[in-house]
Formats: structure tokens, sequence, C-alpha cells
């Protein structure tokens, strides 16, 4: 099935002030940090809005988003290894082991739970694992993944769904991924 990304970013569009907000709390909360950390939160905090709404309306992850958000961190971190290599190589090593991270752990999951949990959700894993680096891929999978479990379990108690029933895992993450910006 063939997503048109168009209209797959039409349910985003009325809510598109509040990632606007965050990132506004982002500069106000980061202070004198570094332009490109900045850069690199203000990223993965509208990727990671717009595959969150996107996720609860459709039920989907387009790899359009997946693969917007892979450019425009390339984009983003290819000046940084010729004005500052060093920390760019820094940089660098702990991006992908927080893209290994989060797709590796997430696709480990994927296999082992025969398909209970989506292939999107693997693939944003990854990319998002490429800007939080290890250590934020670690904390947001870790609060993603409880938030949804708390938030199954009220809804299963509650009778608003069953046991088998999914709910989307992308708003959760992307909780993670706020928590993981701004407190952790």
């Amino acid at each position: 099935m063939i997503v048109n990304v168009k209209e797959s970013l039409r349910p985003v569009l009325p809510y598109a002030g509040l990632p606007v907000l965050a990132v506004s709390l982002l500069l106000l909360h980061m202070g004198q940090t570094e332009p490109f950390i900045i850069l690199k939160y203000t990223l993965i905090i509208v990727f990671g809005y717009i595959t969150a709404v996107l996720d609860l309306k459709t039920k989907r992850i387009p790899n359009a988003i997946v693969l917007a958000m892979l450019a425009a961190w390339v984009i983003v971190m290819t000046p940084k290894l010729f004005y500052d290599t060093n920390a760019a190589i820094e940089l660098l090593k702990d991006s992908l082991l927080g893209f290994l991270l989060g797709g590796g752990l997430f696709l480990f999951v994927y296999l082992i739970s025969r398909k209970g949990l989506g292939g999107g959700d693997v693939k944003f894993m990854a990319a998002a694992g490429l800007y939080l680096g290890f250590g934020g891929a670690m904390s947001t999978m870790l609060c993603g993944t409880i938030l949804a479990a708390l938030t199954g379990l009220v809804l299963i108690v509650l009778k608003k769904i069953g046991r088998k029933d999914a709910i989307p895992l992308a708003p959760f993450l992307y909780a993670g991924i706020f928590l993981t910006v701004f407190f952790l």
C-alpha cells in the first residue's frame, strides 16, 4: 500500500502549534547549549510529534517520515564533521549505538512477538536512536514502553480494549522522547 505523504500529514496540521511550543520550551530549557544540539533535539521533537499523531490516527508510521528523519540527520550531521571533526566522530559513535540499540532491540521484540510490535515502530525507534544516542534511546524506550504498558493495563481494566487489541506505540515513544530531552 502506497501512502500519500500529503494526505498522511493532513491529520497532523491542526495540531502543528504543539511542536512549536515544545521547541520554544526546549530553547528556554537548554539556554546556552550548542546550536547543533538544539537543532538535533528540535528535529526529533518535530518528527516524533508527526509520527505520534499519524500513528494515533492511522495506526501506521509511513516510511516517508522515517526516511525524512534519516535524511535530516545526515544533513545536520555533515557540516559538524567538517567544523568539529573530533566531537562529531564521538557524536557519530553515540548516534550509531543509539540506532543499533533502538532498532535492534525493537527488531528483536518484533520478531519474537510475532509482529506484536509494528515494523514502523522498529524503523522509527532506530531513526530516533540516531538523534538521541545510546543513553537517550535507552531512556526513551524504557519510558515509552512503561507508559504504553500502564495505559494498556488501564484500558483493559476499564474494558475499553481486549487483551489482544493493539494500541499505537509511537505516541508513548514520543512521550519518552519528550521526557528524555527535557528531564533526563
